[in-house]
């Protein structure tokens, strides 16, 4: 695709975290840029703030002239959008230049130095740590994340175009698409196996990845990943590896070991030994990037999270309430290991929307057996997203497999009254499908409350 022959961008489903950061890349390069999106959310107010066009009517009246354009407009989709979705068949049948998200940032990436993180999870976290690590150390960089960042209240880190980092998605294999200089791979547990079908196929999609790497790119792999590449772990042998770690007000304090030298005195705010873990990756591509060490030792200090990624939405000596998108078992174990070292002897509730039919079908043991190690769990009706209903597969047969006495099955209109009546003083709420419109109304009710 030939990017300097366009002048204006179509996004179908554009209020989607990835697609959403990639049409404020094309606001700053100068493009006209518009787009379709099912729901109205904060992110297309903020997109229609920026002067993007958005509308929530699948309808090709309501497309502005300008984009009717074969010549001068790209048009960018999402998987998530269905195949008789009327915008994208008239583009399809009309001769624009049509291409999923995946594609148009492989191509904007091919030109540059391209540091892609690939993991089934803590991909948005790494991205936003390294492009927050670059961007302290003044590299022109230029970051798209899958989420909100709260150092910049975007999805997209602007600092110029000579680096890009990007999330390396594994879902549809869309991050075959990139050429990577630097490329980590922070986990490879089953996943999306709706899409793959096993795990050894899901396994084979990253050894793929790792061919796309550029001739002379590094390749970073969590210690004990059956690929090979540049380790890193926590106080173990990797060539990357943190050491003499201390909890300081909340804060780990850590040194991190590299194939050279020991670096000194870092701190990072984020709970969880997976976060850590995260930080850690990222240090390791900027170290062998050429960053020096008291920048990034100040980067990460000041780095503040990515938002629903263990955020504090109340933090009191009485009431804590943290939100994070974990929707797969190691995820919640992540959530639920971090929640233990920093509040060892108070109640937990965690509250669940489960995300698909099929991954609650594939890891229901799982889920069960992560969900269990909370004091108490409240489970939602399971979030379809791009699914239809599995017969028997709901929440209520998951809640079954929970072997604890305190769980209850709730629909979200009883949700704030069930914590309210619940002796818990950390609240969770997790999950990736809409429990994210429920946060500001739970906030709002306990912080009243208390």
């Amino acid at each position: 695709m030939d990017l300097k022959q366009k002048n204006s961008v179509y996004f179908i489903g554009i209020g989607g975290i990835g697609m959403s950061a990639l049409a404020r890349y094309f606001v700053a390069k100068g493009f006209a840029v518009a787009g379709y999106d099912k729901t109205k959310t904060d992110i297309t107010d903020a997109l229609q703030e920026i002067g993007v066009s958005v509308h929530f009517e699948d309808d090709v009246n309501a497309i502005a002239s300008p984009f009717l354009n074969t010549e001068t407009t790209l048009v960018v989709y999402t998987p998530a959008i269905p195949k008789t979705h009327n915008e994208l068949n008239y583009f399809m049948s009309n001769g624009f230049e049509v291409h999923k998200r995946s594609m148009v940032l492989g191509a904007i990436t091919k030109e540059t130095f391209c540091m892609a993180v690939a993991g089934t999870h803590g991909k948005t976290t790494t991205t936003s740590i390294l492009g927050h690590l670059l961007k302290a150390c003044d590299v022109a960089v230029t970051a798209f994340l899958g989420g909100i960042s709260e150092n910049y209240n975007s999805n997209l880190i602007q600092n110029g175009t000579e680096v890009t980092v990007v999330e390396a998605d594994e879902f549809d294999r869309s991050f075959l698409t990139l050429s990577p200089d630097f490329a980590c791979i922070t986990s490879m547990d089953a996943d999306h196996l709706d899409i793959y079908g096993d795990a050894s196929a899901l396994v084979k999609s990253f050894e793929d990845f790792t061919k796309k790497i550029k001739p002379n790119g590094k390749l970073f792999v969590k210690n004990g990943l059956p690929i090979k590449g540049i380790t890193y772990g926590i106080e173990d042998n990797s060539d990357y590896s943190v050491k003499n770690i201390k909890i300081e007000n909340g804060s780990y304090v850590f040194d991190v070991q590299t194939p050279k030298t020991l670096l000194k005195d870092f701190k990072f705010s984020l709970p969880g030994r997976h976060n850590l873990s995260n930080a850690l990756i990222a240090l390791a591509m900027s170290v062998e990037y050429g960053l020096p060490h008291p920048q990034l030792a100040k980067g990460l200090a000041s780095y503040k999270g990515v938002k629903r990624r263990f955020t504090y939405q109340i933090k009191t000596k009485d009431l804590i309430y943290i939100d994070d998108y974990a929707h797969h078992p190691e995820e919640i174990n992540a959530v639920h290991q971090a929640v233990r070292e920093m509040y060892p002897n108070k109640k937990v509730m965690a509250i669940f929307q489960p995300h698909l039919f099929s991954r609650t079908k594939d890891f229901a043991n799982e889920f069960a057996e992560s969900l269990a190690q909370f004091d108490e769990v409240v489970l939602l009706d399971i979030y379809p997203a791009r699914e239809l209903p599995m017969e028997g597969i709901t929440s209520g047969w998951l809640l079954e497999k929970i072997e604890t006495t305190h769980k209850a099955l709730v629909q979200k209109a009883d949700l704030i009254e069930e914590i309210q009546n619940s002796s818990a003083t950390v609240i969770l709420t997790l999950g990736a499908g809409d429990i994210g419109e429920e946060v500001k109304h739970i906030k709002k009710a306990l912080s009243i409350a208390s």
